[in-house]
């Protein structure tokens, strides 16, 4: 899942150099914690957050068809 993220995010961005992906595990789910470059990030939200969600439905359904819980978030630093 980490790395289907990843995929999706580097194929979205201008600078796929800067997408990082961190697994963090908190109470029996998964997050996906995901990082682009400072001007990549409306690239990856979209507008009215649309690829955001997408990204999330996306990571969601290999998750359910794996038999895990698995929640997405786009970090900004």
């Amino acid at each position: 899942m980490k790395e289907l993220l990843a995929y999706v995010a580097k194929n979205l961005v201008d600078n796929p150099d800067a997408v990082q992906v961190n697994e963090v595990s908190c109470d029996g789910e998964v997050v996906l914690e995901l990082r682009v470059a400072p001007e990549d990030m409306g690239k990856v939200i979209g507008r009215q957050g649309r690829i955001a969600k997408e990204l999330r439905t996306i990571v969601r359904s290999l998750a359910q068809r794996r038999g895990t819980r698995v929640s997405v978030e786009i970090m900004d630093d």
